[in-house]
């Protein structure tokens, strides 16, 4: 039971479900990790974090807080991975069918397959961006479709996927991979304008899911499989900085932190990266409805942030 969590230890005015813009499900699901367990406490480590957060957000210049952030019961169906994945296909369709926006925080990245199901299912021509070390297409892992190893074959079926940092995988994937739609690792180091090339190949709505482990292990050594070789920080937050500004993104997810209570850095990273995506979220949505609002040329009081759409175009 969630009913006395709250992301950013915020107020009751600010987490309540039926104001609140955006929906935060917890599905602490551990079920099908292969290496290090642990994942099913990532939430709460993340939570913990969050609570010894900074809720100003400097580069956007808001506090995307005051748009409500809801945290709903955890999702936590364990008899098969299947019934788990079925169990989180429905909340996410419920919660996208209320208007919200909806977001996840694992758990292994199993628990994504039922939530890209469910916005495929009610969002055209969707595209899936897939940030994660592991290339995780294999139709089947240990007798089951709904392993981790596998949590975005069905996404490269039904969705436009595009694949973010991968550095591991199976010969057996490469039959399933789109290789034009895919930023390995060791590439990524050598490309100057590999974002603005993964943002060309997006349809107009994006679900993000963001494993991790995509980040290199000198600063996410707290999850299952870390691989070396991975993408920064601030370039992590470019990139999405960039989709969110030149993309409709309709949700994400947050997957595959297994804390270690002696490093909380991790945990804190997690949550600010969580609080990151959704200022440039909303930030996106005040500037739109600013251009609908004012005339060109009278004094927003946004005006000096719109540096931060231009520096995108360079």
């Amino acid at each position: 039971m969630n009913s006395h969590k709250t992301f950013g230890g915020l107020p009751e005015e600010f987490t309540k479900y039926d104001t609140a813009n955006v929906v935060l499900v917890p599905v602490p699901y551990d079920g099908t990790s292969t290496w290090q367990k642990g994942a099913d406490k990532g939430f709460e480590a993340f939570i913990e974090a969050s609570e010894n957060m900074e809720l100003y957000d400097i580069e956007t210049d808001s506090e995307v807080y005051k748009k409500g952030i809801s945290v709903a019961e955890s999702i936590t169906e364990s008899k098969s991975p299947e019934a788990m994945v079925e169990a989180v296909h429905q909340e996410v369709k419920k919660h996208i069918k209320r208007n919200k926006f909806v977001t996840l925080f694992g758990g292994e990245h199993s628990i994504s397959i039922g939530a890209i199901r469910a916005f495929y299912e009610l969002y055209d021509n969707l595209t899936v961006l897939h940030l994660d070390a592991h290339a995780d297409l294999r139709k089947e892992y240990e007798g089951s479709s709904c392993n981790h190893a596998c949590a975005v074959y069905e996404a490269s079926k039904n969705t436009n996927l595009i694949q973010i940092g991968i550095r591991s995988m199976d010969s057996s994937e490469k039959s399933v991979m789109d290789m034009e739609k895919v930023y390995f690792s060791h590439e990524i180091i050598r490309d100057d304008f590999w974002m603005d090339s993964a943002i060309d190949q997006m349809t107009d709505n994006v679900f993000i899911t963001f494993d991790l482990d995509v980040l290199d292990p000198s600063i996410m050594p707290s999850t299952g499989t870390p691989e070396p070789g991975g993408i920064f920080w601030n370039e992590t937050l470019d990139f999405l900085k960039k989709v969110f500004s030149e993309k409709n993104v309709v949700g994400f997810d947050i997957v595959e932190l297994c804390p270690n209570p002696s490093n909380k850095a991790p945990d804190f990273l997690a949550a600010k990266l969580y609080y990151k995506m959704l200022s440039y979220k909303f930030f996106k949505e005040e500037e739109e409805e600013l251009e609908e609002d004012y005339d060109e040329g009278l004094d927003s009081p946004f005006k000096k942030l719109s540096k931060f759409k231009e520096n995108d175009t360079l």
